[in-house]
């Protein structure tokens, strides 16, 4: 049964033909590519998801990890009780979702059958339960980059980590960007890394198609549906949304904007008004690095530091405005930052090249992969990563009684108690 004929839908009027419709010629578009390096068949070695049953008895939630799609999903870990292995499920409730919202759980939905790449998160195995759409996908044992930033890093990564993590997300990206896509939604949160140190992309629901009559165009038109909360990080020419359209290079300022938040611990423009923010990117201004003044000192007073700057344990530290005080650790025990850190030359070009305000500027993701920040990810293994993430650690299945009993299916995901922060957005 699709999800989306769950008699819970009561007052969202979706036609089934209607969306068919909008992706019938979705299998043309990947089958028409070149398959010999962009495998369609089969799931991503060690990625046994399909083998696990459809049915929800068979699985035992375990701990909330995160929550996002608007708040209409949660996600939890939980265990296979037939085989004891422990995974992600991401539960969304259909009977609050908008057909424009139900539409994009579809879009992920096929999308997670058709792409084959070893560095974006997809999911073979969906399913419903009443009222609740089901999407299993391995656990992520570290969670998400933002995550990672809140609690252990606060003060930025080192450049080692970044490169690490960024090398994974280009990878992810050429692969899209080949297969006619652009993600638009290019964020440290949808930067997951695995306990064995496999980065993923995830964010599906906000891929779009550049195919159109079966032809790859150059640029789109589309404003995704993203909540305010996603536009520091969209490149100028989707926000502006003129005639020119946007295209994949749109994903490459995104990933900029990235690099400048796992630097410092801060997301670029996140406390100024929309407005203001648009403004100051069709100048083409940015403030990303630390160690230099891309604002006139009189604009710097107004911005607000999103998270809180303290030594990171990496041997440097970010000096830091107005500053807000994690649950991690008490305010005593959190020292100022004394100075900017000095970034090396190849991460600031890296930064100026993907934020360039003409996309055709802008290097694709295969270029990037080439770039000299990059030739340090060679040199890691599965032991010096684990130094890199230090002292971060992955997180594995609780003590603490599960979050629900299995077999007390219901349509709405049981509430749980408001936290501070949660372990992994999936926002």
């Amino acid at each position: 049964m699709s999800f989306l004929d769950c008699s819970c839908i009561s007052h969202t009027q979706v036609q089934p033909l209607d969306i068919e419709e909008r992706y019938e010629d979705i299998s043309h578009q990947f089958l028409s590519r070149d398959s010999s390096q962009y495998t369609l068949q089969g799931p991503v070695s060690g990625d046994d998801i399909t083998r696990l049953s459809a049915d929800p008895s068979h699985y035992l939630l375990l701990s909330e990890l995160g929550r996002g799609f608007n708040n209409l999903s949660q996600v939890n870990m939980a265990r296979h009780i037939p085989t004891g292995k422990l995974l992600a499920i991401k539960q969304t409730n259909l009977d609050e979702c908008t057909e424009e919202e139900l539409l994009q759980l579809m879009n992920e939905v096929l999308l997670s059958r058709f792409f084959r790449q070893s560095n974006l998160l997809t999911s073979r195995l969906v399913f419903n339960s009443c009222c609740q759409l089901w999407i299993l996908t391995p656990l992520m044992g570290y969670g998400s980059a933002d995550a990672l930033l809140r609690t252990y890093f606060p003060d930025g990564m080192s450049e080692s980590l970044i490169a690490y993590l960024l090398y994974g997300v280009l990878k992810a990206l050429e692969y899209l960007h080949k297969m006619g896509y652009v993600h638009r939604g290019v964020k440290a949160s949808h930067i997951l890394l695995s306990g064995e140190g496999h980065v993923f992309l995830s964010g599906l629901h906000s891929v779009y198609s550049m195919m159109r009559e079966g032809k790859n165009v150059k640029v789109v038109f589309d404003m995704p549906h993203h909540t305010p909360a996603m536009l520091p990080w969209l490149s100028p020419e989707l926000l502006r949304q003129d005639l020119h359209g946007y295209g994949v290079k749109s994903d490459i300022y995104s990933l900029g904007i990235v690099a400048c938040e796992l630097v410092s611990g801060r997301v670029p423009f996140q406390d100024m008004p929309p407005t203001q923010m648009l403004l100051q990117k069709l100048r083409g201004s940015h403030c990303c690095l630390l160690d230099v003044a891309p604002f006139p000192l009189s604009e710097l007073g107004g911005l607000k530091v999103s998270r809180s700057g303290v030594d990171s344990g990496i041997g440097e530290s970010v000096a830091t405005g107005s500053m807000t005080h994690s649950a991690t650790a008490p305010p005593t025990e959190r020292p100022q930052s004394p100075a900017p850190k000095n970034h090396s030359a190849t991460l600031h070009n890296l930064v100026q090249l993907c934020l360039q305000q003409q996309p055709d500027q802008r290097p694709s993701a295969s270029s990037l992969l080439t770039h000299a920040f990059f030739k340090q990810v060679k040199r890691h293994t599965r032991e010096t990563f684990l130094n890199l993430m230090y002292p971060a650690v992955p997180f594995s299945s609780p003590d603490d009684p599960p979050v629900s009993c299995p077999l007390a299916s219901s349509c709405h995901p049981p509430s749980s108690p408001e936290t501070t922060e949660a372990v992994w957005d999936f926002s």
